[in-house]
């Protein structure tokens, strides 16, 4: 007979709470122990306009509501037959103490000690740390304790993300002939199975190339043209696909990823500006994270000025639109205007929630330091009329406790696509400068 598997209890650390508030109705039927010592720090926490901070707050009242009548000492149910339960471990006193082993008395000492007490009280148990702070899984393992990244809210293949383009050879020009000469192609001469929504194609022979997209509505693929905007145009193919993708009126969700100096940004702008008459605003924005997430201290004057060195990318793609024309012309003083009659704003993603954005086009830049939780807040703001572009590069976090696989961008990706209002494409090849290419490869 096959031994019984040991039945598990999942302690969750704060970081894990913070990160997602719901997280303890994840585990399906296994227990949860929550440390006091997270209980205490969660309180730290519930003050304040951020994600975090609402993540909190909705944890607290959570807890309240099952322990209405219940002691947390003991084990809560937290719905009936369909989960396990919940406990406040508060004994630390365990015959191993982190503290002593790691030299010194810090909260995530505390959180061990509750662990290693757990296990010795529940030894027919498994118990599993679970933690989206990797020293603390580290120093876990380092004292024979499970631990594990919370993955609820996880990409699980990285790898596979979706890129939003395929490309195709073909041994001779008929093909790529006919396209040019039609200005469409039916699905099966390109590839066997359906492809996903507003999916791009290169398509190439030894002679000719041609851009494409899946058009969904007639289930044909249409050719993408090498279109300007604001006067910056595409350098490459996939730059080409972004601003299709930005252009079409179809596409109200649309992601951008790469790296550095690929032009997310810059596309993303100009193709907002080219579209300006069809919207009454556009909303520019990133989320408020210094580089290595190290803060530059208090900063005087209003929330403007507060904001604006966060922002100063945001301002530098704009210059360089506006310094496609001469001072004199009225793309250049254009873009002043709406800066100054505020049809084009700079703002904080801390005051986004609970608004309505109607007939808007709004980019967040920098996506990839968002929670999925907060990018889907950002997207629930939509009203009638409203594109939200985000873009990013999934390489390059600053937040802690966010990764490449739990990042907000990398969650919507995997979540939208082959969805008819939504496109996205990943850009490669970096157009900055020479110099800037140069230190991608080599540093």
């Amino acid at each position: 007979m096959p031994t019984a598997k040991k039945k598990k209890i999942f302690v969750l650390d704060t970081s894990v709470l913070l990160y997602d508030s719901d997280a303890v109705k994840n585990f399906q039927k296994n227990d949860i122990g929550i440390p006091i010592t997270v209980l205490e720090e969660i309180d730290t926490f519930k003050k304040g306009n951020d994600v975090i901070n609402l993540h909190a707050r909705e944890f607290t009242r959570y807890l309240d509501k099952i322990s209405d009548r219940n002691l947390l000492q003991q084990w809560v149910p937290l719905n009936g037959k369909t989960h396990g339960n919940l406990r406040v471990l508060h004994n630390e006193d365990s015959s191993v103490d982190a503290a002593e082993i790691f030299g010194t008395q810090k909260n995530d000492h505390r959180i061990l000690n509750s662990v290693l007490k757990l296990m010795e009280d529940e030894p027919d148990k498994k118990v599993v740390l679970v933690s989206k702070d990797i020293n603390l899984r580290i120093k876990a393992r380092a004292l024979n304790i499970d631990a594990e990244d919370y993955e609820t809210i996880r990409i699980k293949d990285i790898d596979h993300l979706y890129k939003g383009k395929t490309e195709i050879k073909y041994d001779d020009s008929e093909i790529i002939d006919n396209f040019y000469q039609t200005g469409e192609l039916d699905v099966e001469q390109v590839m066997q199975d359906k492809p996903t929504s507003n999916h791009f194609f290169i398509l190439k022979n030894h002679s000719s190339s041609a851009l494409g997209y899946y058009n969904a509505k007639k289930e044909v693929i249409e050719p993408v043209r090498k279109n300007t905007a604001y006067g910056v145009t595409p350098r490459n193919a996939e730059q080409t696909f972004a601003l299709q993708a930005i252009m079409n009126p179809d596409n109200l969700l649309v992601t951008i990823t790469g790296a550095a100096g690929t032009g997310k940004t810059l596309l993303a702008l100009a193709g907002a500006l080219e579209q300006r008459r069809n919207y009454h605003q556009i909303f520019l924005a990133r989320p408020i994270v210094p580089l290595s997430n190290r803060d530059i201290g208090y900063l005087p004057g209003d929330i403007n000025s507060k904001i604006d060195p966060y922002m100063q990318p945001l301002w530098d793609n704009l210059s360089f639109i506006k310094n496609q024309f001469s001072e004199s012309s009225k793309k250049y003083q254009k873009v002043d205007e709406m800066v100054e009659n505020q049809k084009l704003r700079i703002i904080p993603l801390a005051y986004i929630r609970g608004r309505s954005l109607s007939n808007v086009i709004f980019i967040v830049d920098e996506a990839q330091n968002l929670t999925p939780h907060e990018v889907k807040t950002i997207i629930t703001r939509a009203g009638e009329n409203t594109k939200i572009i985000f873009t990013g590069d999934i390489f390059q976090i600053d937040t802690p406790y966010l990764d490449t696989q739990s990042n907000g961008l990398s969650f919507l990706v995997d979540r939208m696509h082959d969805n008819d209002l939504y496109a996205h494409i990943n850009l490669e090849k970096g157009e900055r400068s020479e110099l800037a290419n140069l230190a991608s490869k080599l540093l």
